[in-house]
């Protein structure tokens, strides 16, 4: 009268499978769509800040524009404002963004 217990784990193995498939593919959605973008920014922001160097124009993650005058290991000066007495702040080199083309800033002011 009642069913086997070798045919019902038989039965119960394929379902189980069948029952992952879903949570793979959503998976497989999610690092396509949102974990590997995020990875190549993150390396290319690496490269940038790594690639940084005096003279290069720069936009800080606070949005001030900027022309970077030292570069240390952890930090970096950049020259902010321009006239008479340009202020020189010092910051981490992580607070740039974004690298301008050479020029840049003259053409802003």
């Amino acid at each position: 009268m009642l069913i086997s217990p070798a045919y019902a784990q038989a039965a119960g193995g394929q379902d189980s499978l069948i029952g992952f498939l879903p949570l793979i593919l959503m998976f497989v959605v999610l690092y396509l769509l949102m974990i590997r973008p995020q990875m190549k920014r993150a390396k290319e922001h690496k490269l940038l800040v790594e690639g940084l160097q005096k003279g290069d124009e720069i936009i800080t993650a606070a949005g001030m524009v900027g022309k970077v005058t030292d570069v240390d290991e952890a930090y970096i000066t950049v020259e902010v404002g321009q006239g008479d007495k340009p202020v020189q702040v010092v910051m981490q080199r992580q607070a740039v963004q974004t690298l301008l083309p050479k020029g840049t800033i003259k053409t802003i002011s």
